[in-house]
């Protein structure tokens, strides 16, 4: 059995270990070869994969829950949709999300995934009471806040071992719907003006036409909102639509993709409108389409997901979406967010400013307008998120990581490097 990243790029053969107890993985993990985490291949490039690999999802247990103060210990192999199952009909929810809820507690902390609340809550880490992790020579270490083993390891894409269990802080809500408030808006810097005034809602993220241009650069429906207070917590995950077969190549093209565009962003109100959604809805709107990476065809796919300082991100912006725009190589999947303060971890993603990402079917010319992209990331002191990446070069990644040096010196002096290693971290030298 081999495994591949949710991207479908690049496809390769690797041996896989099922990670069922202990004392296997520690006797497999004494072997020859390099080995990486996997959890439920939802990392878009190659970050989880490697000629050896861990297979966390089948250690899956939960250990205990403190449900007076919303503290759940799990295995690491738990999915977060699992976890919401059990724990929002109790009237509690995860602190931090991202826009699925299929991946992994062991994948959330290894890309230290954040969601549409950076800007109040942070990353995953925050809410990260402890972990336990199996190191190189099969030691099994407890770490916390403050550790350098957590600062290295979360957002460290499980260059640092191997999680096992981890214990999470969650929020309490009394709803399983959010108050939605849908925001119009017709070029950049009204996108920019509506992410500023509602920016005090806790969870916020934009829809950006990226073929648009001129006059309507940057136009986009942002959706702003809260927990509704109505008691409702009553939740049953709904049967989910499929996608049972890769799309030809050429379905999506520029001109479907503008189609897409203009009928997603013109069936919205003008101006503010105001809805009651599910938090299925609001927060995991694909994940009611089973297998939808097959839309991209069986080439694959890539996100390119980066982030500018807060300073200059209007500007680095309008210069990448003039480019994609010209391009024709647009994404009908362009998320843009706004993100608060950078946190300590030596690899996480997030930094003070704005995020877009943005998918791409992998194509002739693809890859020489991402390193276009990833010059005007440079220009503007931004950096590019690992969990979605299969391309970036080393020189490009590490110009917009500051604590880089130290994630290499503490993988080498822990003998991290001589066993955890996968393609990408080859690939960008960490």
């Amino acid at each position: 059995m081999s495994l591949i990243s949710w991207g479908n790029y690049p496809r390769t053969h690797n041996s896989v270990h099922e990670l069922q107890d202990i004392e296997s993985l520690k006797e497999k993990l004494s072997t020859d070869g390099d080995f990486i985490a996997f959890g439920n291949g939802r990392s878009y490039g190659d970050s989880a994969v490697s000629d050896n690999i861990v297979h966390t999802k089948p250690y899956d247990y939960f250990l205990d829950f403190d449900e007076t103060n919303g503290v759940l210990e799990v295995r690491s192999g738990a999915l977060l949709s699992d976890i919401l199952e059990s724990v929002v009909k109790r009237g509690w929810f995860l602190k931090v999300t991202p826009g699925t809820k299929l991946i992994t507690v062991g994948g959330a902390i290894a890309s230290d995934i954040h969601g549409k609340n950076h800007h109040i809550e942070g990353c995953f880490s925050e809410c990260l009471e402890e972990f336990t992790i199996m190191m190189a020579d099969g030691e099994i270490k407890v770490t916390q806040k403050g550790d350098e083993l957590f600062l290295a390891t979360c957002g460290g894409m499980g260059l640092t071992g191997v999680i096992l269990t981890a214990k999470i802080t969650l929020k309490k809500i009394n709803s399983q719907f959010i108050r939605q408030t849908t925001i119009k808006t017709k070029n950049l810097k009204e996108t920019f003006a509506a992410f500023e005034e509602y920016k005090h809602l806790p969870y916020s993220v934009a829809w950006i036409d990226c073929l648009a241009t001129q006059e309507n650069l940057g136009k986009c429906l942002l959706m702003a909102g809260d927990f509704a207070d109505d008691g409702d917590l009553n939740y049953k995950p709904k049967s989910k639509l499929n996608i049972p077969f890769n799309f030809p190549n050429f379905a999506l093209n520029k001109f479907s993709v503008k189609a897409f565009n203009w009928l997603y962003y013109a069936k919205s109100p003008n101006g503010v409108s105001k809805q009651r959604v599910h938090f299925d809805s609001f927060f995991y709107p694909l994940d009611s389409i089973r297998n939808w990476n097959r839309i991209y065809g069986k080439n694959g796919f890539t996100q390119y997901q980066f982030i500018l300082p807060k300073e200059g991100s209007f500007d680095g912006l309008e210069k990448i979406l003039t480019k994609i725009a010209q391009s024709g190589k647009g994404s009908f999947l362009a998320v843009l967010k706004l993100y608060g303060a950078e946190n300590e971890n030596y690899l996480s993603f997030p930094i003070e400013g704005y995020s877009l990402a943005l998918d791409f079917k992998i194509e002739e010319g693809l890859f020489e307008l991402l390193d276009e992209l990833d010059e005007v990331v440079n220009e503007y002191g931004g950096r590019i998120y690992l969990t979605k990446d299969v391309r970036v070069s080393e020189e490009v990644f590490e110009k917009g990581y500051s604590k880089i040096d130290k994630f290499r010196a503490f993988r080498k002096e822990n003998n991290l490097d001589e066993k955890f290693n996968s393609l990408q971290s080859k690939r960008v030298g960490i």
